[in-house]
């Protein structure tokens, strides 16, 4: 009786063991199958407001059938990038465990550089089947700089960062897009947020100017989300075929 006892025990402690192990669903190695497109993750920019990406989570659910879910970043959006980028870490796994055969991640404004550190830092490169950010200050933006300069002390934990050549960002900068991985960067040259307009020009992505391809579209910084241009770009990037920069304006 007590050896029976003694065996049930340990197997009690076995499961829980494995189960409490650490273990991932979500890939450390490879790459996902870029024919089997999962659910896409939208990161909001700083701040965290998601109301215009949200639009953009419908027309993806609409024009595609998949899952999209616009994240909800930790506090109020203008802490450690880095504490954001594991938020996405968190949703990624989540997807993973829920039996996704991959994850897009699409990043706007601040949004872009949290999947990029999620990339460097947490397997992304392993775990994304594709990543389209869109008016990303890669390398940092000038009104970050004003804004330190203008109230000093007033400047957020990630609007440092987002200062040409923070720390952050010169770490960043040694990390081009890993190979294997379909990376659309989309800026609009109207941007009066992001400045330069072209910080978002990434090394290893497909660098896209939004007025490249839709000459006279006067789209700002804010309108990235919703505008119908790049939505049709973001719908084209997100599909099957290799990710190439688009060449014709399907929306004016």
């Amino acid at each position: 009786m007590l050896s029976s006892v003694a065996v049930a025990v340990v197997a009690v402690v076995v499961a829980t063991v494995i189960a409490t192990s650490g273990a991932k669903a979500a890939p450390e190695a490879g790459t996902p199958d870029q024919n089997k497109p999962g659910p896409v993750l939208l990161v909001p920019g700083y701040g965290g407001g998601r109301g215009a990406l949200e639009t953009l989570a419908e027309r993806i659910r609409q024009a595609t059938g998949r899952s999209a879910e616009v994240l909800t970043l930790a506090g109020d959006g203008t802490g450690d990038l880095a504490e954001q980028a594991g938020v996405l870490a968190e949703a990624v796994e989540k997807a993973y465990e829920q039996g996704a055969p991959s994850v897009d991640v699409v990043g706007y404004s601040a949004g872009g550089v949290v999947a990029r550190l999620w990339v460097g830092r947490e397997s992304g490169a392993h775990q994304a089947r594709r990543v389209v950010t869109l008016g990303a200050p890669m390398h940092g933006t000038g009104l970050a700089t004003a804004g330190g300069a203008l109230v000093p002390g007033g400047c957020p934990t990630a609007c440092v960062q987002l200062a040409p050549g923070s720390s952050l960002l010169q770490e960043l900068a040694k990390q081009p897009v890993p190979p294997g991985l379909p990376w659309l960067s989309l800026w609009t040259d109207r941007d009066e947020t992001v400045t330069p307009p072209d910080s978002a020009r990434l090394d290893g992505a497909v660098n896209v100017s939004l007025q490249q391809v839709c000459p006279g579209n006067a789209a700002g910084h804010g309108d990235l989300p919703t505008d119908p241009a790049v939505t049709d770009i973001v719908l084209q990037a997100l599909g099957t075929t290799p990710l190439e920069a688009p060449t014709d304006c399907l929306s004016s």
